[in-house]
């Protein structure tokens, strides 16, 4: 449950989430700095009885405030190319799992295996120990510490494949398959939606994904193959 002293994002799980949090804080503090530095620009003129021709036309104040944004904008910049770069193809994954949105549910397949292809509904009846509308009757499950290709695409509507503590929002296009790649650095159970509104039940298309070391998920994928 949302409380006003939990409103911030999700802990992550992934490296690049780690960076998306540091630079939303970032942008944050930069964001913060402008505001209390316009803010208290605009009380001084408010306060000041006396008309300054400096405000009212000046050389030297037009050329403060139209270098400062561009060198505010390199620094909000950089951080962000970084990022994109390192959001960028896995090259050599260690795995690819295809997902597959349809009205109104997930159905998934690891690539590198045969006969290993599963539908994943929401839940119908609340179980103990897991999050109403967010559980599924078949886990997505994944080996922690590697590098996962995601494969998206859609049957039917668009739909969209977001897991938050990822880090990771692709659009499910029907007739196009969309990529992105990912590392989950800890074990545990986590949780997303469809973000895309695609129909009546859009709400009940949750993802729900199992994060194992790498011998239990073998152990897994053996069984799911017999």
């Amino acid at each position: 449950m949302t409380t006003w002293s939990n409103l911030s994002l999700q802990d992550s799980a992934s490296p690049i989430m780690e960076q998306l949090i540091f630079f939303h804080d970032h942008a944050l503090m930069i964001m913060l700095m402008i505001i209390t530095t316009v803010m208290y620009t605009m009380i001084s003129i408010i306060k000041n009885k006396q008309t300054s021709r400096f405000i009212l036309e000046g050389q030297m104040i037009e050329t403060i405030w139209t270098i400062a944004p561009a060198i505010i904008l390199v620094f909000i910049a950089m951080p962000s190319l970084r990022l994109l770069y390192l959001m960028d193809e896995v090259h050599n994954p260690a795995l690819t799992l295809k997902a597959v949105g349809h009205q109104w549910y997930w159905s998934y397949e690891y690539s590198d295996f045969t006969k290993m292809e599963f539908d994943s509904y929401m839940t119908q009846e609340e179980q103990p120990n897991t999050f109403r509308l967010l559980d599924t009757d078949n886990r997505v499950v994944l080996p922690m510490n590697s590098p996962i290709r995601m494969i998206v695409t859609a049957a039917d509507v668009l739909h969209s494949w977001t897991v938050p503590s990822l880090g990771v929002k692709t659009d499910a296009t029907p007739g196009r398959l969309n990529q992105v790649s990912f590392s989950i650095n800890r074990p545990g159970i986590l949780y997303g939606q469809c973000s895309e509104i695609c129909g009546a039940n859009h709400s009940f298309m949750p993802i729900t994904i199992e994060s194992v070391t790498t011998n239990q998920f073998i152990n897994w994928a053996s069984k799911m193959s017999d």
